[in-house]
């Protein structure tokens, strides 16, 4: 399983270490919990600070999930690994949202009022919240291993998503000056985006072939719209037909393919526009930064033998993989960003109105909502042991999101605290 990362006394990173062997400094006093999301040990006495060994942090960033690893080169040992899920289409939506309700107020029987929204010129490298987000979850996890683990280097996958290219295969240097992003091998696309299944009857696990749903014979073009995978049995029995005859006995399944050859690149986008961010955002944390191409990280990971997860691709990112890694016992820890709340003053209905008022008080009953708890209730219906995400209220009962559901009405008087709020909630 995934080690655990240890501190002196001074709360310098020492080598992590198996968790029998944390088990074993807790049981004999010798250490105590430093923090618990990563766990993190702290020792009691100071020791002759030894080795440390060096160790690479590998990310492979996602629209809506990135995998993060720490792999020690040396051994070909992953160390520790994570998946962090972001929110940037949360705060997308909030901020639409938020610019619906303010203009219906501002055009609800008022004057005119001249449009603002040219007069201030975003800086050059200016990006909107719901993609800096995704940057920031990045850089605050780098942060923190930082410091409980010796990081000397950093692999990063510089993803390249050439959506001109899916849209026309023959577009030349020229033609690229009409748009915008250069490079994604057509394939890996379609895996990602018909989710490594034939569309046709959703076999996994099996060869899968581009298939053309308006064939090329009766006027279809290789636009990535026109395309989508199918496995070879399907592929022969549809042959030359048009996707919507093959799929006539089959509604269902035909309003499911043509609603996802239409969707949009929003994934692809978020990637695109972040990536350069991101690597400059990394090159200021002073360490060196390793750069590789999907194509590369894929070709890692099959030649080890490895099944397809976000950690496992960081994993593999980069030049720098180890001819064999070591990934038995790792379990993820599984990060949901959900952000630090909101200073809305009130809550308001569909109409932009004010429905209910905001409390001021951040924290309740020494608690504030997004700590995670322990609470043990020795009496009454709701006896027993509930471990989660807790939200206040000022009357001291409160509701814990558990892993099986949402238990309300618990008093904060059976409640301790495991994990301070700090924006993301933790899975295992």
């Amino acid at each position: 399983m995934s080690k655990v990362f240890v501190l002196d006394t001074l709360q310098q990173p020492l080598n992590p270490i198996h968790s029998g062997r944390a088990r074993m400094l807790l049981s004999q006093g010798k250490a105590a919990v430093f923090r618990q999301y990563p766990f993190t040990l702290i020792l009691k006495q100071e020791v002759s600070k030894p080795t440390v060994e060096a160790l690479r942090i590998k990310i492979d960033p996602g629209a809506k999930t990135t995998g993060v690893a720490l792999v020690n080169d040396a051994t070909g040992e992953v160390v520790w690994a994570g998946e962090l899920q972001h929110r940037g289409f949360q705060i997308r939506d909030a901020l639409t949202s938020r610019r619906q309700l303010r203009r219906s107020r501002r055009n609800r029987k008022t004057r005119y009022r001249k449009p603002r929204f040219l007069n201030r010129t975003p800086c050059q490298k200016w990006l909107p919240p719901s993609l800096m987000s995704r940057v920031h979850n990045i850089l605050t996890w780098v942060a923190r291993l930082q410091k409980v683990c010796n990081i000397t280097d950093i692999s990063m996958e510089l993803v390249r998503f050439d959506t001109q290219k899916m849209r026309n295969p023959e577009i030349n240097s020229v033609e690229y000056q009409q748009g915008t992003l250069m490079g994604y091998e057509l394939r890996e696309y379609l895996l990602e985006k018909w989710n490594r299944q034939c569309a046709y009857c959703g076999a996994k696990d099996t060869s899968l072939e581009i298939e053309h749903m308006q064939p090329r014979c009766k006027g279809g073009s290789n636009s990535v719209t026109n395309l989508t995978l199918s496995c070879h049995k399907c592929n022969q029995k549809k042959g030359s037909k048009d996707v919507k005859t093959f799929l006539k006995a089959k509604p269902g399944v035909l309003k499911k393919v043509l609603v996802n050859a239409k969707k949009l690149l929003a994934d692809t986008a978020a990637v695109n526009a972040t990536r350069w961010e991101l690597k400059r955002q990394l090159i200021t944390t002073g360490l060196p930064v390793e750069v590789g191409t999907g194509g590369l990280t894929k070709f890692n990971r099959c030649q080890q033998g490895l099944e397809k997860t976000h950690w496992l691709d960081a994993a593999c990112v980069g030049a720098s993989t180890p001819e064999q890694l070591i990934t038995s016992g790792v379990k993820p820890l599984l990060i949901a960003a959900y952000g630090h709340g909101t200073r809305q003053q009130c809550r308001t209905d569909k109409f932009g109105f004010p429905s209910r008022y905001c409390s001021r008080s951040k924290f309740h009953k020494g608690f504030q909502t997004g700590d995670i708890v322990k609470a043990v209730v020795t009496c009454g219906k709701k006896m027993g042991t509930y471990v989660g995400r807790v939200a206040t209220r000022a009357t001291g009962s409160f509701n814990i999101s558990t892993t099986d559901g949402l238990v309300q009405g618990i008093s904060h008087k059976y409640c301790t605290h495991i994990h301070k709020k700090d924006g993301y909630s933790y899975a295992t």
